[in-house]
């Protein structure tokens, strides 16, 4: 029987040992759910020993990693899968149509079917389908195509903290020709995506303050310097009228897209029109000479996240206030770090600054960006493995932020590939979180041309 034959034969079995991991409540954010945590990392590290792998539980500062090892032959390529055994709380259980960590099928009108539980998409489905392909090649040639080496960690939905200590500890161990991670989506419903590229983070708060106390408006208003009303006015400064951001050397650095990313991006066109009209919005807001997928994925931006100070209550308070607050983020991209960007918008602040205002910053999320280079060899193989089971891949990039992905890269040697089956629509966070049937099945099946394909 070939792997794929066996994959279809097998899916049975894989659903019924994903609904078995589905049903451990890993939560990572609640310290009442370390136990599960580590009964989670316990389910893995057995599950890979049962393979045959050489798998172990590795204790950290926090949560434990699951590492494991599995042979292939002498002077094939090194592959690091991640992934993440950890999931968000359920919240409010009464919206849930079923009980988040009881599994279900879920039969659709279309002929799909969903998976139904916390976890069942972000990341225990995905992280199944390669463990699956990997049981599968087994099975049927004794042997991958390829090294293969697992990292599972218990703490990305609460921040990774322990990872880079991590990392730092087992570089040697871990070194890798290229990563694999499985915690991204599709293109669309017949589309696999490989995520390219992902934005960095330096996320900053901002305290202004003025007088020594809030001050009567009747009496002080006019000549006292009013605390929002200098932090809007410095806030206001950060950009551009054509949507550039105004920071002197915030650009420094920043390459343009190579071309045979662009080519790709032209043969799976993105409705930017129709991206903003499904939240209401008509018209981007970023650099005006930008697309929108350029907007999104390759150049950086400035948001203010929110802004606190004055009176905001009901009724009326004469008020000159004293203080204001503000928390804003810049999403980075290749070329920038994000401790030059702290620095390059905090000379910018005070640059601006009126007399009477003091500020205080504080540093809150940081987080490189990440690229493929466009020539990296392992980027071809996997595409074409892709194109065999799906006839079509997409290449693509995200405004969000991995910081993963840099930890692992620098710590490996290797670059990332980030392979998704998930849907759009699986609700990931959210309530009724679901994991199509048939992604399951797929996924199975592209890993294991993968990972035939890298050997």
């Amino acid at each position: 029987m070939s792997p794929l034959a066996r994959a279809e034969a097998d899916l049975p079995a894989a659903l019924d040992r994903l609904f078995q991991l589905i049903r451990i409540p890993s939560v990572s954010t609640d310290p009442a759910h370390a136990g599960d945590c580590r009964a989670a990392a316990e389910w893995l590290r057995a599950d890979l020993a049962g393979m045959g792998a050489e798998a172990s539980l590795r204790e950290t500062q926090g949560l434990p990693m699951v590492v494991a090892h599995l042979p292939g032959p002498e002077g094939s390529p090194r592959v690091l899968f991640y992934g993440h055994y950890d999931v968000q709380p359920a919240g409010d259980p009464a919206l849930w149509d079923h009980p988040p960590f009881a599994p279900v099928l879920e039969p659709q009108p279309d002929g799909e079917t969903w998976i139904r539980g916390r976890g069942a998409s972000d990341d225990k489905g995905a992280l199944m389908t390669f463990v699956e392909a990997c049981r599968v090649i087994l099975a049927e040639r004794g042997q991958l195509p390829c090294r293969v080496s697992f990292l599972f960690e218990g703490e990305e939905e609460s921040g990774s903290a322990s990872l880079a200590p991590f990392l730092a500890e087992t570089a040697g161990e871990l070194q890798a020709d290229v990563i694999l991670v499985c915690d991204s989506d599709q293109w669309d419903a017949e589309t696999p995506a490989i995520t390219i590229m992902n934005r960095g983070i330096c996320g900053q708060d901002i305290r202004l303050t003025t007088a020594d106390r809030d001050l009567h408006s009747g009496i002080y208003g006019n000549a006292a310097r009013n605390a929002v009303e200098a932090l809007v006015q410095v806030l206001a400064t950060l950009k551009r009228p054509d949507g550039s951001i105004a920071i002197e050397g915030f650009y420094d650095g920043v390459q343009e897209v190579p071309e045979a990313f662009r080519q790709a991006w032209a043969r799976h066109p993105f409705d930017g029109g129709k991206f903003l009209r499904d939240v209401g919005l008509t018209a981007p807001a970023g650099e005006c000479d930008r697309p929108i997928t350029e907007q999104l994925w390759t150049r950086p931006s400035a948001e203010i996240h929110g802004i606190a100070g004055g009176y905001a209550g009901d009724g009326f308070k004469a008020i000159v206030p004293r203080e204001a607050t503000a928390k804003l983020a810049f999403r980075l991209v290749a070329g920038q770090d994000p401790m030059r960007i702290r620095d390059l918008f905090r000379a910018h602040v005070l640059k601006h600054l009126p007399p009477d205002a003091k500020v205080e910053f504080t540093d809150r999320t940081m987080g490189h960006p990440y690229a493929l280079p466009a020539d990296f060899p392992y980027l071809a193989p996997v595409t074409g493995a892709l194109k065999q089971e799906w006839g079509d891949v997409a290449l693509m990039g995200t405004g969000g932020s991995l910081p993963i992905l840099p930890m692992l890269t620098r710590a490996t040697g290797a670059e990332a590939l980030l392979v998704g089956f998930a849907s759009l629509m699986n609700r990931i966070h959210a309530p009724n979180e679901k994991f199509d049937l048939s992604s399951l099945r797929r996924g199975i099946r592209s890993w294991i041309r993968i990972l035939e394909a890298l050997g």
